[in-house]
């Protein structure tokens, strides 16, 4: 009896390696995803993403390519497999083996001086004073079934700092409960989460799935993150807390022409309904605290255009418990309006692209979001008169370059802009205003527990992102510099008013008043082991008008100075893979 024992033990300690599998986002995912931009690994998924759907598998002939070759980055490792004899046309549908992963534990801490500063970080808010979050785990699988465990643990001091105080109380809505949420509009995207630091624990990256074939189901909290865009995805990401869900759906397949063998290319889909909820600063009303969020996505890549990839993606909010399967349904297209009786959705589209062309290391792709649907319905006559209704977009591009091949040096050029301001046509729309982030009929707009689902800056105006990234054998140098303006619809809401002299007035004052985010920095990341890594980072955040109000001048009698903030961030983040 010991020698099989200590046979299957052996297998636990060998730790046969397989496929890496990265966290959304994390310096190892972005990192495979440079690899596939010389072709050195292939993107496992088509549009839709998950740390499920996050594997990689690393080739380099030339052995110049894969800088990070010797470092552990983290990997599948078996316990048992069946022999291929004893497997039948069922179970050749699934990996007959017993596998495990021990995730990193990844330690994140940042300083913000003035202000708060950092998106794409799950639960936690990094709010002005110290922030710091904690995440592990592990994952079993075996015969079609996985098992993860990956959640996190945050503290934010939340100090004080200048902003403009929730302009939603102000309103007639029923039972507001502070002064921290959003600054205008029904919105649940607090500007502060109360008067004092906390803790907050989110499941995180916590799922169970069975899959066969290219067939799957699951249930958990995985954060998704939706197309191609590295900053702000106008729809899904990892920026806020993670929300239950089921899903269900197809990974990338393969679609060949039964009978006459022919491969037209690659499809993926995903259907799933998920359980949002407000946070604590919103109102008092427990009646309205959660909100189902359903959404549909499908993306195909051809084979007659190799490497090109487009999707497409709908989502509906609505409250939990009312009409489940009408909203669930991807088809459903009404617009229903009645608040009485808890009956009304907030539905939202996007079509994506990508294009990757591996022989030169070039990435393009792009993303046009539309919110809402018109008084008459969503006829192609009320687009042609006016197209950019609702319109948002983003585009983007990657580009690797050839530093140093000898020496294993490789760099990474990227740039985004992003828009999500409202259509012109939402300049007629007096006395309500408009934005992409929230709805009249779903009270807590596009967020969950307090923070975006999509893009990390908000909703409502634009960004401009240029990085790049240096990558060598210890680990890799990144520069980058970007300005941003969180949400001009403010400005424009306050500027546009029934009463024409009201307009004027407000015209003249706000004509300064946007508030805009420039800021510059970099990251340094070194593996002092294979399994060990040290990250730091700095940047300068110039904040101009943090409030939205310009100065007034004496002299000239005009609303025509600047307010300025001026926020340092700093951070440092430990990692160990097993």
């Amino acid at each position: 009896m010991k020698k099989p024992f200590a046979i299957c033990a052996a297998f636990f300690v060998t730790a046969l390696p397989f496929f890496a599998q990265e966290a959304l986002n994390s310096v190892e995912e972005k990192y495979y995803d440079f690899l596939s931009l010389t072709g050195n690994t292939e993107r496992n998924f088509l549009h839709y993403r998950t740390l499920e759907e996050s594997r990689w598998t690393v080739t380099d002939e030339e052995g110049t390519k894969d800088v990070w070759s010797d470092k552990n980055l983290g990997k599948r490792r078996l316990i048992w497999e069946r022999p291929t004899e004893e497997r039948n046309w069922f179970t050749k549908g699934f990996d007959n083996a017993f596998s495990y992963k021990i995730y990193s534990t990844d330690w994140f801490s940042s300083y913000n001086t003035t202000a708060p500063f950092g998106q794409m970080d799950g639960g936690l808010w990094q709010g002005t004073g110290f922030n710091t979050a904690l995440s592990a785990g592990a994952r079993i699988e075996g015969f079609g079934f996985t098992l993860s465990f990956r959640p996190q643990i945050s503290f934010s001091q939340n100090q004080d700092y200048d902003y403009l105080i929730d302009g939603y109380k102000t309103k007639t809505y029923a039972g507001k409960a502070s002064d921290y949420g959003y600054l205008w509009g029904q919105c649940d995207a607090v500007q502060r989460f109360g008067d004092s630091s906390f803790w907050n624990f989110d499941w995180g990256d916590t799922e169970i799935r069975w899959s066969w074939r290219k067939f799957t189901i699951g249930f958990g909290t995985e954060a998704i993150w939706l197309g191609s865009a590295a900053q702000n995805p106008l729809l899904l990401s990892n920026n806020a807390p993670t929300f239950p869900k089921l899903d269900i759906g197809l990974r990338r397949t393969k679609i060949i022409i039964p009978h006459f063998g022919w491969y037209i290319g690659d499809i993926e889909t995903r259907l799933w309904v998920g359980y949002l909820s407000e946070s604590d600063y919103f109102d008092n009303d427990d009646s309205n605290d959660h909100n189902q969020f359903s959404g549909f996505t499908f993306a195909y890549s051809p084979s007659f255009l190799p490497g090109l990839t487009v999707g497409f993606t709908k989502v509906t909010l609505s409250k939990w418990g009312d009409a489940f399967w009408t909203y669930a349904y991807p088809g459903f297209s009404g617009n229903t309006v009645d608040t009485s009786k808890r009956e009304g959705e907030d539905q939202k589209a996007s079509f994506t692209l990508d294009w990757l062309f591996p022989k030169i290391g070039f990435d393009l792709y792009g993303e046009i979001g539309v919110d809402d649907f018109l008084a008459s319905g969503l006829k192609l006559y009320e687009y042609l008169r006016y197209p950019l209704h609702t319109i948002t977009y983003t585009v983007g591009l990657k580009k690797s370059l050839e530093l140093s091949k000898a020496k294993k040096i490789r760099g990474l050029l990227q740039f985004e802009w992003n828009n999500t301001e409202g259509s012109q046509d939402y300049q007629m729309w007096s006395g309500s205003g408009y934005n992409f982030g929230f709805h009249g009929q779903i009270t807590q707009g596009y967020t969950n527990r307090g923070q975006w689902l999509g893009s990390g800056i908000g909703y409502g105006g634009n960004s401009q992102y240029l990085s790049f990234t240096v990558f060598s054998p210890h680990g890799y140098e990144k520069f980058f510099i970007a300005r941003n303006n969180p949400d001009n619809n403010y400005v424009y809401y306050k500027s546009v008013d029934a009463d024409s002299e009201q307009t004027v007035y407000n015209g003249a004052r706000y004509f300064t008043a946007f508030k805009a985010n420039f800021y510059v920095g970099f990251e340094n990341l070194r593996y002092v082991f294979k399994n060990f890594s040290v990250q730091y980072g700095f940047l300068y955040n110039l904040i101009i008008n943090p409030t939205y109000e310009p100065s007034y001048n004496e002299d000239t009698r005009k609303w025509r100075g600047y307010s300025y903030a001026h926020n340092f961030h700093f951070e440092l983040a430990l990692k160990y893979h097993f």
